[in-house]
């Protein structure tokens, strides 16, 4: 079985990550996505866009969003790879992401990203919007320690 990359549109990718992702939506927006294939079928997808936290969104910091395969060895770190190497050719200085605590994080070694710290679980992805609570979607990593990994440029 060989790997390949391809592009794919946001609405193909939030259906592969609404279908097979273990505990997140897809994300409502991104800059780019990439799929990864093998033969005609996609195994797996990564969304990149900007920072959701707003501190990290200064336009020269991309965020993937989101990445999920069907379980395919190798595709996830692909992917990671392949994103990081876009963000680059694009003039991105850094490209961030996040896993949840109990994941290894294997994935992102092998495509080269760093562990940058941990963070404490929140309340609720909301938590820091009090008055926005009410009216945000409660599926999320609420509640979920956390890992921010990143990759820097030159």
């Amino acid at each position: 079985m060989t790997l390949a990359l391809q592009p794919i549109t946001f609405r193909a990718a939030c259906a592969f990550v609404a279908k097979l992702h273990r505990h997140n939506k897809p994300p409502r927006g991104h800059k780019f996505s990439i799929a990864a294939v093998s033969g005609p079928e996609i195994v797996g997808v990564c969304m990149v866009g900007r920072p959701i936290a707003r501190a990290l969104d200064n336009g020269l910091t991309a965020e993937i969003n989101r990445t999920c395969t069907d379980g395919t060895r190798n595709a996830n770190s692909m992917l990671y790879g392949a994103a990081a190497r876009a963000c680059k050719a694009m003039g991105y200085r850094r490209v961030i992401t996040y896993t949840q605590a109990e994941e290894g994080g294997a994935s992102l070694r092998a495509a080269g990203f760093i562990k940058v710290k941990e963070l404490p679980a929140r309340g609720s992805w909301a938590a820091s919007s009090v008055k926005l609570k009410e009216s945000r979607d409660p599926v999320g990593n609420g509640g979920v320690d956390r890992i921010l990994w990143e990759m820097k440029f030159q």
